[in-house]
């Protein structure tokens, strides 16, 4: 089993502080950092480096609104395949990575075999380019969306309070 670059790094207080400051402003400068978790500029440069090569950190991006550049609609598709052997999944899943506004895709146990979070400017955009493509992948046995009419949260912040406490 493959272990995790970030299984053997000891998070502490400060370690666990300065990754919520992160999550919530990545913009900020190693001095606003250590103002907020109470260390020095370089303090937290070298934290940030040792956490970025840890893998905790994977990398920094500016969080669009959607409907701000023309993307209003949000759909969740429900994707079932024909087949559960041969090369049905990772068509699909190679296939799926060259879709710009397939957002998210989730392999999954239940129902569906993949959920996708797709964006599209409208619902006609969102049948024709995104639904009937999906429809040509080969292996694709039946597609389901449900069309997001009011987001009610939404967040790119990881809990952290697992962090603190020891096993």
């Amino acid at each position: 089993m493959k272990q995790d670059k970030s299984d053997d790094l000891a998070l502490d207080a400060f370690d666990i502080s300065l990754l919520a400051a992160l999550q919530r402003d990545a913009y900020a400068t190693h001095q606003q950092l250590g103002e907020t978790v109470h260390l020095s500029a370089s303090q937290v440069s070298r934290r940030v480096a040792r956490l970025q090569g840890a893998g905790i950190i994977r990398r920094y991006v500016a969080l669009l609104n959607p409907a701000s550049i023309g993307l209003g609609v949000r759909a969740i598709t429900y994707v079932t395949l024909t087949r559960h052997s041969g090369d049905e999944g990772l068509a699909f899943e190679r296939e799926i990575g060259t879709f710009p506004e397939v957002l998210e895709c989730y392999s999954v146990a239940g129902e569906s075999d993949y959920i996708l979070q797709i964006v599209a400017a409208d619902l006609n955009a969102l049948s024709e380019n995104v639904l009937r493509r999906l429809t040509r992948i080969q292996g694709v046995g039946n597609i389901r969306s449900n069309i997001v009419l009011n987001c009610i949260k939404s967040s790119t912040e990881m809990p952290l309070g697992q962090l603190g406490k020891s096993n």
